[in-house]
């Protein structure tokens, strides 16, 4: 992104610790948790400083509890940042948590609920 090696491992490093992954910098990502990984993947969106991020079922192979801290974190990282989330997702609960619902069948859309009144 046109930055020093030294910067982006800087800021790499700072995405990290906000991300409660401070440590594990050196491992592999076959070495880590799925929530791990997936605060992996959110520091690497931040990173880009892409306007738009989509996320894939983020918190499909979570438990609960990391599925809930995972999808608040993308969620709020985002929204700070002025970013559009675009997300994929099955679970109710989670698209609760958006502001804008689409549902889509068979490639059409079937319903879409403006604010985080998903059924």
């Amino acid at each position: 992104t046109g930055v020093t090696k030294s910067e982006a491992n800087s800021r790499a490093g700072q995405l990290l610790q906000e991300l409660g992954m401070t440590g594990l910098e050196q491992r592999r990502i076959g070495q880590l948790s799925g929530g791990q990984a997936q605060r992996v993947a959110i520091a690497r969106a931040r990173a880009t400083q892409a306007q738009v991020v989509f996320a894939d079922e983020p918190t499909g192979a979570l438990d609960s509890r990391t599925a809930a801290d995972v999808l608040a974190l993308l969620l709020r990282s985002t929204s700070e940042q002025g970013r559009a989330l675009v997300m994929v997702t099955h679970d109710k609960d989670v698209a609760a948590a958006c502001s804008r619902v689409v549902r889509l069948r068979d490639g059409q859309i079937v319903k879409q609920i403006p604010d985080s009144q998903a059924d």
